[in-house]
């Protein structure tokens, strides 16, 4: 399931660090975030839908690692990103 257009400019409007930033960890992981958000709608509907299941679990652990990643390079961001996003870690 792709975002609408207009969805993925309203993410990078409010987790971008400047104008043109599209590819930072904290736009990517609020990309995820929304992406796994649907798919978990999904799966209420379409519980045996397996194939979506392995993508999903692929995003988590991507969101996962770039948490990770950020979280090491400068808390500050990490905390800002948890609270703006609402990630429970």
């Amino acid at each position: 399931m792709a975002l609408a257009i207009e969805a993925k400019r309203q993410i990078f409007s409010s987790n971008q660090r400047h104008k043109t930033d599209t590819g930072s960890p904290e736009v990517q992981i609020a990309l995820l975030s929304q992406k796994i958000a649907l798919l978990t709608e999904h799966f209420k509907t379409h519980k045996k839908d397996h194939g979506s299941r392995r993508g999903l679990l692929i995003m988590v652990a991507k969101r996962r690692r770039l948490l990770t990643y950020l979280r090491d390079t400068d808390p500050e961001r990490y905390k800002a990103v948890l609270q703006r996003l609402g990630i429970r870690r």
